[in-house]
């Protein structure tokens, strides 16, 4: 466990290799599962604001749940997410070539909006927790994506480098520092060694770039 401020963050950050693998998942965390993604209820007002843009890259079942029950819902413990369609996909899901992809974030690269996609989705496969004095950074770890587990620890990528942009969206550049400072640091299991872990960082950085001018892939 490492604490940095007032957060309490899993080893798994620097333990699980991870790189998600769309071509082999397909986008199926966007589809599966109870309940649709977590929102902070300042995203709330932001799809609200923007969903005029959104909505035009979404399916027509996902535009009939907004209109009909709004850009959230709640989970089984009251917490605001994303709706459903018909209880499975998530109601901003779309599809390309079979891989589900997220009409907020197409919006957001169109140019229509600025912002991204909300935090939670942005830093999955991790979920934070809030407490009264801390927030706790937990790994979910979940079986339809064995695909990013396998690409993870075939390209040495550790979750806290694959997840570096959301991080820093999260918590900001100063704390991110820290929790490199504080992985490199710790002794026991590693997804990989120093020296490997920074040429993954960059060879992560060079396929990002790459997805952009390609086909727009999702990215984390």
């Amino acid at each position: 466990m490492i604490a940095i401020t007032n957060t309490l963050i899993s080893d798994d950050l620097r333990s699980v290799c991870f790189a998600c693998d769309l071509p082999a998942c397909k986008g199926e965390c966007c589809v599966d599962g109870d309940a649709g993604a977590p929102l902070d209820e300042e995203e709330i007002g932001i799809l609200e604001d923007c969903l005029d843009e959104i909505k035009q890259y979404m399916t027509p079942e996902g535009v009939e749940e907004v209109e009909r029950v709004g850009v959230f819902d709640y989970d089984m413990f009251g917490h605001y997410v994303t709706p459903l369609v018909n209880g499975r996909a998530c109601a901003f899901v779309y599809h390309e070539n079979y891989i589900a992809f997220c009409a907020i974030e197409k919006a957001y690269k169109q140019g229509r909006i600025l912002f991204m996609k909300p935090v939670s989705c942005h830093l999955y496969p991790i979920r934070i927790s809030h407490y009264n004095d801390f927030d706790a950074v937990n790994y979910h770890e979940w079986n339809i994506c064995r695909p990013a587990l396998l690409n993870g620890k075939k390209n040495h990528v550790p979750l806290y480098i694959f997840l570096k942009d959301s991080l820093i969206r999260k918590y900001g550049d100063a704390w991110y520092k820290e929790l490199v400072e504080a992985v490199e640091k710790e002794q026991g299991n590693h997804c990989g060694d120093k020296e490997t872990r920074r040429v993954s960082d960059k060879t992560l950085r060079g396929q990002k770039e790459t997805r952009r001018r390609g086909d727009g892939e999702i990215e984390r």
